[in-house]
């Protein structure tokens, strides 16, 4: 058994610029600023997580300053005082720190990645994953119906699987129609982002017609129970999204009946070791998996893609290549898609080296916290 002897971590705030303004219901992202998280053991491996908080609190109350604040002055200083010998005793050590499940996910999955690394084997691997590769999907941001066609179009063409739209009442049943129009048979979803209430639902049961393969997260974010009442209305499964931040929301959710899917983000559910519990539970009950994207960098699509390689994610997920989002990416290589379909890497760790100049090009501030 190895021994994680942590004697640092470096903090890195960094800002990316997106080759396309990404859009919903709520928000449009035209520049990602993240927080990459550097932890570095007294035995020479380096292992890399990405916190993936907004700058604003549109998606959840964490923001990345917040983030930011949890890392440096409650959660790494636990480590400090902490010998760790396996990164899934990270969730009991941060127990006592209410909710920041995108900091806790930044750390901890640096901490699988120095884990990774040290026992010689891939990420997918130390996670339990069996599949050497998985499929991808894509999503495509809010825009005017022709925009959003030939977007569509451009995506089926380089191969994804599965398309993703975002909707909301004053775009939702009238550019899902023209998109079935023009491609009757593509794996079609929608994301609703919290844009209806119970008061939509013969809106909602209109979309019924269009054989989508989910609606994501249609009602409120903090919801479950309402959801449980529209999924009885609906033949479309309900997937939910930002509802799901806990094991035991989770559990709830699936106890009540509140959807047919779940996305599992590591950033919204506060890491690697709780997703992995999620992917287990939803198997045993028999409901699908996908794994959903948080505009991340390749340092954090490289922890999606390991954890996609369980056997419960048999929906393509927001896993796209590199080149979707960036100009330059923070590892080498990219990621890439062939054929609709991503591969998982077999290296050590995440299995991508880092792009030191990239990264060190993108960041506006570092901090250097020793133990």
């Amino acid at each position: 058994m190895v021994k994680l002897n942590i004697h640092s971590v470096i903090l890195h705030h960094v800002k990316m610029v997106l080759k396309t303004p990404f859009s919903n219901s709520l928000e449009t992202v035209s520049n990602r600023e993240l927080i990459i998280v550097e932890v570095i053991d007294a035995d020479g491996y380096t292992g890399f997580g990405e916190g993936v908080a907004f700058t604003s609190p549109w998606y959840t109350e964490e923001t990345l300053v917040t983030s930011w604040h949890m890392l440096k002055d409650f959660m790494i200083p636990k480590l400090m005082d902490t010998q760790l010998k396996h990164p899934s005793e990270v969730e009991k050590l941060f127990k006592g720190i209410r909710r920041n499940p995108m900091a806790k996910f930044a750390i901890e999955g640096a901490i699988w990645d120095l884990f990774s690394k040290k026992e010689e084997i891939s990420l997918a691997k130390a996670l339990g994953g069996l599949a050497t590769s998985i499929k991808a999907g894509v999503a495509v941001g809010a825009s005017n119906p022709e925009a959003m066609l030939y977007e569509i179009s451009k995506r089926i063409e380089e191969g994804y699987e599965r398309i993703k739209v975002k909707i909301k009442p004053s775009q939702d049943i009238a550019i899902i129609k023209a998109i079935r129009n023009a491609f009757p048979d593509i794996q079609l979803m929608a994301d609703a982002n919290s844009a209806y209430s119970l008061d939509d639902i013969d809106r909602l049961r209109a979309i019924d017609e269009f054989g989508l393969l989910m609606i994501e997260q249609p009602l409120a974010a903090d919801d479950i129970v309402d959801h449980s009442i529209l999924q009885k209305e609906l033949v479309t499964p309900i997937c939910l999204d930002e509802s799901i931040a806990s094991y035991d929301d989770a559990r709830r959710a699936l106890d009540l009946e509140s959807c047919g899917v779940i996305n599992i983000k590591p950033g919204r559910v506060g890491g690697l070791s709780i997703s992995k519990k999620i992917h287990d539970l939803c198997a045993q009950r028999g409901i699908p998996v996908w794994c959903g994207g948080m505009l991340e960098s390749g340092i954090g699509r490289a922890h999606n893609i390991a954890l996609s390689s369980l056997p419960n994610f048999t929906i393509p997920g927001d896993v796209s290549a590199s080149s979707r989002y960036w100009e330059r990416d923070l590892i080498l290589p990219a990621v890439t898609m062939n054929e609709g379909l991503i591969a998982v890497p077999d290296g050590d760790g995440i299995g991508f080296e880092i792009n030191r100049e990239e990264l060190e090009r993108v960041t506006l501030s570092k901090e250097v916290i020793l133990f």
